[in-house]
């Protein structure tokens, strides 16, 4: 067999990355700058300057036991990241990954496809077996020194020589178009995967902060007329504002709602972009502007200052991956498993089997305070033709596929709005089950999304972009607000809800509301950030 240098094959391997791996990065250069007058040559300096921008890095980590390993492992992890970055038009930063690593099996599955194993076979599979079996000629250590210093020396060259010859055009390129750099493969996926895990590493053993220990609930337990706060709160998954119909979209998404005193605020956002920050954030006191993974490990969130007070029993019931560390110190109960979810059919376990069993919680815990946290399957894509029944495919035609080039958008809508139809008819069933306890309780379910969801928009599908380049459709979410009959009221002057639906809210608001709903007497709870403050009587 042929010998080769294993410089010569880290030129060619970052050669052939640059031409096959980055359709996407290549596409968005040509969109934001198009190929005319000197925009050409500029673009083509672009592709240089990643290809030795590669050989230099994998030539710095190259020896006789690094570079066949490192080679392949990069081809075949950056397959992957092709096929998603030219498929669903996402990026793979370390939020994305970190949500890779809290996603289950079966959830992942659903993105597995033909095109897929297209993309790992030609671009992942066969070029790593070729360096496999290539003999790769090393010389001494001196001759493979000097090879080494030659090679990181052009390259490096090559870059400067390139950056300062077109400094204007770069310097609008690193500041203006900073999002393009998040598409270049392989360099972005593992500088993420670097960041991430130093993040990781930082945290090392995670010190839980204990905040809100002062807290006190504004109410009389001892008289047995009172009744206490019975609060359902519904953690929706990849659910859009503007695909529910209580919100004016088009479609009757929710014909079970408008028939409830449903509450929508219609101009409420998301704190993240993925399950994996969403849904910590959302229970957290920290701000998004302060919000980091680091931060929320180490703080209580706003269930752990609610369980302080003895007397708020929560449970949290998951129908998603998990809690994504929200409940790690309450009472859980996975109900993706068919040994708890007594509603499971061939393609998965319903959301409303989450409902049941709950009556006995609430018997157990009599006399109590009680939140109860269900959190939805709801609309997680790709695959959203299995997440709902089948007697819930009100719009047709529907894409049953997760391979969205082979549907049209009509059959990608029709799919993702019968899962919002499910989710109608599963909050529906929430009201109900609640209001039986409106005689017995102060009654209320809460419902709002963890982010919102891409359909095709401007060709990008999915979520998890980087929050300040996501679109609206990534971070507008549908937030509702439903009140029991009875002593909630009271406390709430129903009347001037209507005041508050156009405002503009956030997940940072969550946390206090949650407090505020419970007449939670706390120095950290703060007014101002309350939903429902300035309508209390």
């Amino acid at each position: 067999m042929k010998t080769i240098s294993q410089y010569k094959l880290i030129v060619v391997s970052a050669l052939f990355l640059t031409m096959f791996y980055n359709f996407s990065f290549i596409k968005n250069i040509i969109n934001t700058y198009s190929i005319e007058n000197f925009n050409f040559i500029y673009i083509f300096s672009i592709l240089l300057v990643l290809t030795s921008l590669n050989v230099f890095l994998f030539t710095l980590i190259s020896s006789r036991y690094t570079t066949k390993p490192i080679l392949i492992a990069v081809l075949i992890i950056s397959s992957f990241t092709a096929y998603f970055m030219d498929t669903y038009h996402v990026v793979i930063d370390d939020s994305m990954i970190r949500n890779t690593f809290q996603t289950d099996i079966k959830e992942s599955s659903d993105l597995f496809s033909l095109k897929l194993l297209i993309y790992l076979f030609f671009l992942g599979l066969l070029p790593s077996f070729l360096i496999y079996k290539l003999d790769i000629q090393y010389g001494s250590f001196k001759q493979e020194l000097f090879s080494k210093l030659k090679i990181l020396f052009v390259s490096i060259a090559i870059i400067l020589i390139i950056l300062f010859s077109f400094s204007k055009f770069y310097t609008s390129f690193f500041r203006e178009h900073k999002p393009l750099r998040y598409h270049a493969n392989p360099d972005y996926w593992i500088y993420s995967i670097v960041k991430y895990f130093a993040e990781s590493a930082d945290a090392g053993e995670v010190a839980l902060k204990e905040i809100g220990k002062d807290i006190k609930i504004d109410e009389n337990f001892s008289n047995p007329e009172n009744k206490t706060e019975l609060i359902i709160m519904v953690v929706g998954e990849a659910a859009r504002a503007d695909r529910f119909s209580i919100n004016g979209y088009e479609k009757e998404t929710n014909p079970l709602l408008k028939k409830e005193e449903i509450y929508s605020f219609s101009n409420f956002y998301s704190c993240g972009t993925s399950t994996a920050e969403s849904v910590p954030c959302m229970f957290s006191i920290l701000n998004k502007s302060e919000y980091s993974d680091k931060k929320a490990k180490s703080t209580e969130n706003v269930i752990d200052i609610l369980k302080h007070t003895e007397h708020v029993k929560v449970l949290w019931k998951d129908n998603n991956s998990d809690s994504k560390g929200v409940a790690l110190r309450t009472e859980y109960e996975n109900y993706k498993d068919p040994q708890n979810n007594p509603i499971c059919d061939e393609v998965e376990c319903r959301d409303e089997g989450m409902l049941i069993g709950l009556e006995k919680f609430i018997e157990k815990n009599k006399g109590e305070d009680i939140l109860i946290v269900l959190h939805q399957m709801g609309n997680h894509g790709p695959a959203y033709y299995k997440r709902y029944p089948k007697e819930f495919e009100k719009f047709t035609p529907v894409c049953k596929t997760n391979q969205f080039e082979k549907c049209t958008s009509e059959e990608i809508s029709n799919a993702y709005d019968n899962a919002i139809l499910y989710t109608d008819y599963f909050l529906s069933k929430v009201i109900n089950f609640l209001k039986p306890y409106s005689k017995t309780h102060e009654t209320a379910m809460f419902y709002m999304s963890d982010h919102g969801e891409s359909l095709g928009e401007n060709g990008i599908y999915l979520h998890g972009l980087p929050y300040f380049m996501a679109p609206k459709e990534q971070k507008h979410i549908p937030a509702l607000m439903w009140f029991g009959e009875g002593e909630i009221r009271e406390d709430i002057d129903i009347e001037k809800i209507p005041s508050l639906l156009d405002k503009k809210f956030t997940h940072d608001n969550l946390f206090h509301t949650l407090l505020g709903i419970f007449e939670a007497q706390t120095k950290i709870y703060n007014p101002n950030m309350d939903i429902l403050h300035d309508i209390r009587k």
